[in-house]
């Protein structure tokens, strides 16, 4: 019976990568990568503005304010290139991305923080991954959105790196 279980749960995963895999092998076309990753930058600000309603720790004031500035100039960015393409924009965060500032309005306090920040650690990793693979699959008929591709990338390594900082910090404090 157990072996049954583990063999069909094997089955089950190794589907669901099959699967995964076989999505990441497709080319990213401009509307994709413009909706997921204005997605993900609303899902930053939305996620940066509870923590300047919730945090009183001034490095997460500080860095929340930072992601909000940043994140909304490089929205603003995909938007005008998305009108100049006529490509529809997305106006709100995907499903996941809510679904992790739901879990962070449950939070308060250092709870809160921790929340944020781990969240902001894995948000940004998946953020640049996204933008790496856009670098190499996105059509060169697309110059203005590599350019904004490319100038983008070392201010989210600069993100992550701080939010790791944060991170590393609030650990050493516990």
């Amino acid at each position: 019976m157990n072996t049954m279980k583990v063999m069909k749960n094997g089955l089950i995963a190794a589907l669901l990568s099959c699967t995964a895999v076989a999505a990441w092998a497709q080319e990213m076309d401009a509307g994709e990568f413009i909706n997921e990753a204005s997605a993900k930058g609303i899902a930053e600000i939305e996620t940066a503005k509870m923590a300047l309603e919730t945090s009183e720790d001034k490095h997460i004031r500080e860095f929340a304010n930072w992601m909000i500035k940043d994140h909304t100039k490089v929205n603003e960015k995909m938007r005008e290139i998305a009108q100049q393409k006529n490509i529809e924009m997305a106006d709100d965060a995907g499903l996941l991305d809510q679904g992790k500032a739901m879990m962070l309005e449950l939070r308060d306090g250092e709870d809160f923080n921790e929340a944020y920040i781990n969240n902001q650690v894995v948000a940004h990793e998946q953020t640049i991954e996204l933008f790496q693979r856009a670098s190499r699959e996105l059509d060169d008929e697309h110059e203005e959105l590599h350019k904004l591709v490319e100038e983008t990338q070392p201010k989210l390594q600069e993100h992550h790196a701080r939010a790791r900082q944060l991170q590393e910090r609030m650990n050493a404090r516990n």
